[in-house]
């Protein structure tokens, strides 16, 4: 669920006059309707241009409602409009429509040109510009503030200084959004980005406040900005945008059952982060319980792990007898003695004791090993970045690509380089490794046919025979043990893992009909947390 369309959904219908059941509010709108109180406005207006507290303006206007149920416009010199056809949507008996100008004792632009210049910013904390990076969708932004002397803006900008409970719009980069200035004593000055708004006093600020930033009102914004690369609006299109105004107590009852509705999508959205967080969890879980034999029951008719890995060590002892492979010197296997301890056998001959070290007790049916018996690694290519090129001819995988368990390739580097060994290809269904650097451990999965080639610092596990171990499998384990290799890895700043220390990892092997089943267990469960996954994030 999109929680921040959803909101928007909650503003258009209050200014729709949607938002509250009609019982609750059809006595405030017949005893007290809006043009009452934009009656009250005028008068309190008037008032303040008699005391010189207030200059008039020859652009003033109000909208009334004529005998015939049409929309008609009086200006300052008397004249009328029927201006029907320019009214938005229809809005409820009691609640009228007006101009944003007719409901604000002021409107002012903050400094242009010459009225702030570099030599009036300070890095002292003085008088605060409120700029676009300010006006937030949630509020006042504090990131980014810049400061201009108090001496500066009592001189030279005190029509654009802002005072708290004055809202501030933001002219672009998206027109129209809205924030009250915050309850405090410091001194905020207008950005030339961002127009105050000084309420009737007879106005509830924080209905006006949500009128402004609701999409109808937003988009009445947006559809007549001007410019062609910094789209924007200006305060003189923000004075005639309309208002649909609802009696003073209405606008109170519908603020306050915005902030409830609110409250609750937020605590939804906490809920929602939190089970996008509890899928994660869960997934480590699932891979938790597979390799520790405990996700599907065992089948005393598979053939024992054991057989598999006897047929390695056969098939490598033929090699090695026909120079189709070399000895390694490192080479060792693990077994199970008659007194039911784990022993590891070298190529020299020697054998440990190495019950204390094993991680968990297995079934009988699985086998312990190393990594390194069932799967042999292929470090990456040392590229030239000197020869990164745009037409390049060389797809280069690199640890960056590696993104959330696959491989990404729309960022991917591309190499002059052509004369590179064929043993650092990647093929489709490779599992890569991040060798060093904060992600030490992050794995992902070759699914492409492209041909591309493994950069330095990413490893390629590759399984010697997949009548051992099936692929999935190898990729599940993989990410189940990716904090252990974390922790394994040796480095301050920058943590490494060598190949050697990922060949000497444990690996708890099932029988082969079991692997599949495990994976196509886990592969069940993980379509359904996705499934719950996606529609966390649909939108409404």
């Amino acid at each position: 669920m999109n929680t921040k369309a959803l909101k928007q959904k909650i503003l258009d219908l209050a200014i729709h006059g949607k938002l509250l059941p009609l019982a609750r509010v059809e006595k405030i709108r017949k005893e007290d309707p809006a043009s009452i109180l934009l009656e009250k406005i005028r008068v309190e207006k008037e008032a303040k241009i008699a005391k010189g507290e207030l200059k008039k303006d020859k652009k003033d206007s109000f909208i009334f409602l004529g005998d015939d149920k049409r929309h008609y416009e009086k200006f300052a010199d008397g004249s009328i409009k029927d201006i029907e056809d320019e009214i938005p949507f229809d809005i409820p008996d009691g609640w009228s429509w007006c101009r944003l100008k007719e409901i604000s004792l002021d409107m002012a632009d903050g400094p242009f040109g010459s009225n702030l210049k570099t030599e009036h910013y300070t890095t002292k904390k003085e008088a605060r510009l409120i700029q676009l990076s300010n006006i937030g969708e949630e509020g006042w932004r504090e990131e980014n503030t810049k400061y201009t002397t108090f001496e500066h803006a009592k001189k030279n900008i005190s029509r654009s200084i802002v005072e708290s409970g004055n809202i501030v719009i933001a002219k672009m980069m998206p027109a129209g959004r809205a924030i009250i200035c915050p309850n405090n004593e410091k001194m905020y000055v207008l950005s030339s980005d961002a127009v105050k708004l000084i309420p009737s006093i007879l106005i509830y600020s924080k209905y006006l406040l949500n009128t402004i930033n609701s999409p109808s009102f937003r988009n009445s914004v947006t559809d007549n900005v001007q410019g062609s690369t910094r789209l924007r609006t200006s305060i003189s299109k923000l004075k005639e945008c309309f208002i649909p105004l609802p009696p003073l107590a209405e606008q109170q009852l519908i603020v306050s059952e915005i902030e409830k509705i609110f409250a609750q999508i937020d605590l939804l959205e906490q809920n929602k982060t939190d089970l996008q967080t509890a899928i994660k969890q869960a997934k480590l879980k699932i891979l938790d319980l597979a390799i520790h034999a405990k996700l599907v029951p065992q089948d005393p008719n598979d053939d024992p792990a054991s057989i598999l890995l006897e047929k390695i060590r056969v098939e490598k002892e033929a090699k090695i007898a026909k120079g189709e492979l070399k000895k390694d010197k490192k080479d060792s296997f693990i077994f199970l003695g008659d007194d039911k301890r784990h022993y590891e056998k070298f190529a020299d001959g020697s054998i440990k004791d190495i019950e204390d070290e094993i991680p968990f007790d297995i079934p009988d049916n699985w086998q312990w090993c190393r990594l390194g018996e069932i799967c042999y690694f292929q470090n990456g290519y040392a590229f030239q970045s000197n020869k990164f090129s745009k037409d390049g001819k060389t797809i280069i995988i690199r640890i960056s690509d590696i993104k959330d368990g696959y491989i990404n390739l729309n960022d991917c580097v591309l190499s002059q380089e052509t004369e590179i060994d064929k043993s650092y290809i990647v093929n489709n269904g490779d599992l890569l490794i991040a060798m060093s650097g904060a992600t030490t451990g992050k794995n992902g999965i070759y699914n492409s046919d492209r041909i591309a080639y493994l950069n330095q610092r990413v490893g390629n596990i590759k399984i010697r025979d997949m009548q051992t171990m099936i692929p999935s499998y190898r990729n599940y384990y993989i990410q189940a043990m990716q904090e252990e290799i974390l922790k394994q890895a040796y480095g301050g700043a920058q943590p490494n893992i060598s190949s050697t220390k990922l060949n000497d990892m444990f690996l708890p092997l099932p029988p082969l009909a079991e692997q599949q089943r495990i994976v196509s267990k886990i592969e069940e469960i993980f379509a359904i947390l996705d499934r719950i996954s996606n529609e966390l994030s649909t939108d409404i």
